[in-house]
């Protein structure tokens, strides 16, 4: 099967859903950044534009098959990059970067929805897991987290 050639609006138009999957990715790297986490706006920017450029170009192919399987390819290469950054910290005894993991696996999905025309979708996506990502920084949210904590506590 041949690829069929692109023209200047066509790129054009790959090169702004890219773009506006930095700007997202960006957004949702930028509180994780901002606290001092190992992956923050470069890393999120760059696997959201990557899922972009990708499904982009399968969109391209005009072959609906071939769109499902890279983005299908997508999702389980970001799902083994997560599973690189989930690790158990043997001195707490607890998981590390499920946070990381699973916020970088929604910033791919986020891509997959620019590469796709789904703006919408995209910009909803971004703000909800950058709404998620911040709630640990917000005194309401800790002070409810704390509660049942101590809830928990007192039924032991």
């Amino acid at each position: 099967m041949e690829t069929p050639l692109m023209d200047i609006q066509g790129e054009l138009v790959i090169a702004s859903k890219l773009m506006v999957a930095a700007v997202l990715g960006a957004l949702i790297g930028y509180d994780r950044e901002r606290h001092g986490r190992d992956a923050g706006i470069r890393t999120y920017a760059a696997v959201c534009i990557g899922a972009a450029l990708f499904t982009s170009i399968a969109g391209h192919l005009e072959d609906v098959a071939a769109t499902s399987r890279i983005v299908a390819n997508v999702v389980m290469g970001i799902g083994f990059l997560g599973a690189g950054i989930v690790y158990k910290d043997s001195g707490s005894g607890y998981s590390k970067g499920l946070t990381t993991a699973a916020t970088i696996w929604c910033t791919a999905a986020i891509g997959v929805a620019v590469g796709l025309n789904m703006f919408t979708i995209a910009t909803a996506g971004a703000l909800l897991v950058y709404f998620l990502i911040s709630l640990h920084h917000r005194a309401w949210y800790v002070r409810w987290k704390q509660r049942i904590k101590q809830n928990e506590n007192n039924k032991d």
